[in-house]
């Protein structure tokens, strides 16, 4: 009934691009017994990382305007500091590109054929797309939706930091030499 509110060229370009995009961020199994694991990145200091960077790129070099490499931040000493830079980095990088993967699909009116929430007078997602752009949308959707959001995401943000969960998978975690 609301197939008409989907561009389904778009549509279609949106989920190979994302599908494309998730051979790159995609858990990767746990090798098998006698399978070589590649070496864990090392922490490394603030001198570490300056070497690390002029040779990753020799015309930039390193740079810290706000000297963040010094800090050490919960008293975890300088190579734990780097640690929690470099994911925090990574993760902001995965985070904007995301945000802005949805910013566009929304933007050109693409949007699930089906009904955000139940019931007689549930919210169709077409009835979100058509309070407007992107920032109007958020601000139409139901408050339970929001807060569905952001539990979810502060729940992988906690599994992604349990130490237990990366001993599993043979990690550690990025602030203990992971």
């Amino acid at each position: 009934a609301h197939l008409d509110t989907i561009n389904l060229p778009m549509l279609s370009a949106s989920v190979a691009l994302s599908a494309g995009s998730a051979a790159i961020t995609a858990p990767v199994a746990a090798p098998g017994r006698g399978a070589v694991r590649a070496a864990a990145p090392a922490l490394m200091d603030k001198s570490g990382l300056e070497g690390f960077a002029k040779e990753l790129n020799p015309v930039v070099g390193y740079w810290d305007p706000l000297n963040l490499a010094e800090l050490n931040f919960w008293g975890a000493g300088d190579d734990a500091t780097v640690g929690f830079l470099r994911h925090a980095e990574i993760k902001h990088g995965r985070v904007a590109m995301a945000a802005f993967v949805g910013y566009i699909v929304q933007s050109n009116g693409i949007c699930w054929p089906w009904a955000l929430t139940g019931g007689p007078n549930g919210v169709m997602h077409s009835d979100i797309l058509a309070a407007g752009g992107p920032a109007d949308q958020w601000d139409a959707l139901p408050t339970a939706s929001k807060l569905q959001i952001l539990l979810f995401v502060g729940g992988l943000e906690l599994w992604s930091e349990n130490s237990y969960v990366l001993g599993l998978s043979g990690e550690k975690h990025y602030m203990r030499g992971g």
